[in-house]
């Protein structure tokens, strides 16, 4: 429900992926729509541009299916991105950032490549990984206390 807290108190850090670590995903404290809010405002307040949400439960809903209430937020900034897609033109099929906000039962998750995992993908070098590392601090900003 809106405004409500999802019922965790702590948050969780679990990697899933074959082996690799490629997937990072969070326990929310919060609501989904209070961690969209947060997160929104969050990559706002960096000076980062909200590209889209996709609302993945309403589009199955608008053809009469059911999905649990799953988000996809697309965000980012041209200034980082760039060097990173002409280094690796490849690499925009994961740029800019994409996090999925997700419900499972009462629990509200937040989910994102690792940004080692993407480097990897693409081969990009360690001065440009690193523009992706900032991920992991921007969701720990929306999902701590």
């Amino acid at each position: 429900m809106p405004g409500e807290r999802s019922g965790h108190e702590h948050v969780t850090n679990h990697r899933v992926g074959d082996g690799d670590n490629t997937i990072v995903t969070k326990l929310s404290p919060w609501s989904m729509a209070d961690t969209v809010a947060r997160l929104s405002a969050v990559v706002a307040a960096r000076g980062l541009e909200m590209y889209a949400i996709i609302d993945h439960s309403v589009k199955a809903r608008d053809i009469g299916l059911n999905l649990r209430d799953t988000k996809l937020l697309i965000f980012g900034s041209p200034a980082v991105v760039t060097p990173l897609i002409d280094a690796a033109p490849l690499a925009a099929l994961d740029l800019p950032l994409r996090v999925v906000v997700w419900e499972d039962e009462y629990r509200t998750l937040v989910s994102y490549p690792t940004p080692a995992a993407v480097a990897r993908r693409y081969g990009l070098d360690r001065e440009l990984a690193d523009a992706l590392a900032s991920i992991d601090a921007l969701i720990s900003a929306v999902i701590d206390r």
